[in-house]
């Protein structure tokens, strides 16, 4: 997407309940994306995207006993343009804290998690983008199943992280799959724009699906703005509701 559509308050909760398009994705269970012997590999453009994103299926993988690894590729640090409560080398540090918070509220222990983080810069990825996918390369073989932002999503980096894991992914030959985000935000509830025929549906239990919302509200720095210079939370009510469904979609 080339102009920027994460503005307004995005396409309510309500429409999207009303979605036929969405009530008639087929199901796919957890087991199914991520055989036995399989790997997954979760790639989080920033801090937060991994549990926003990908949540329940976390917590499932981590229930199956999968071997699971996260990589960050960013640490979320321009989230907060011009602010003072919350400037840059704060989020360095406070949003890695925490997407670990977010992970122990899933329960999935980090003891057994592989986690790397990227260091690439916030807001820049696409700048970065073969570099990206050299590095990815690195950590990625063939038995993985690879979970990264749609390469439509609507974010740039997002959407960069999305063609360097695909890029990647093929050159070792993993599995890909992909993961909308802020498409909730901008898309029309019967939009063609959005890939139906790969989607399908992860159901997630009531126990799962307040886990996810326990451990959205780990991240502290996304859903408070800064009213001193005017700046709206990066993961409003609206937002965040959309994104807690008992269900996560994956695009195949």
């Amino acid at each position: 997407m080339k102009n920027n559509p994460i503005v307004g308050g995005g396409t309510s909760l309500q429409a999207w309940n009303n979605s036929q398009k969405l009530a008639q994705l087929p199901v796919i269970t957890v087991d199914v994306l991520v055989p036995v012997n399989s790997r997954a590999v979760v790639i989080a453009p920033h801090p937060d995207d991994e549990i926003l994103g990908c949540g329940g299926l976390m917590r499932q993988l981590a229930q199956l006993e999968r071997p699971l690894k996260l990589i960050s590729i960013t640490d979320g640090s321009t989230s907060h343009p011009g602010s003072q409560t919350w400037p840059t080398d704060r989020l360095g540090i406070i949003r890695p804290q925490e997407s670990a918070e977010a992970l122990r509220r899933l329960d999935i222990p980090l003891h057994s998690l592989k986690w790397i983080r990227g260091g690439f810069c916030d807001s820049a990825v696409a700048e970065q983008e073969d570099e990206l996918v050299a590095f990815l390369e690195r950590y990625l073989c063939p038995t993985d199943v690879v979970f990264a932002t749609w390469a439509q999503d609507g974010h740039a980096d997002h959407e960069a992280v999305g063609r360097a894991s695909a890029r990647a992914a093929a050159a070792v030959g993993a599995q890909f799959h992909e993961v909308p985000i802020w498409a909730w935000h901008w898309a029309e509830p019967e939009d063609e724009r959005m890939p139906w025929d790969r989607a399908r549906k992860i159901l997630l239990d009531p126990m799962t699906t307040a886990r996810k919302r326990h451990a959205a509200h780990a991240f502290a720095s996304q859903l408070e703005g800064d009213p001193l210079i005017g700046l709206e939370p990066v993961l409003p009510p609206s937002a965040l509701e959309r994104l807690m469904r008992p269900f996560e979609v994956v695009f195949l």
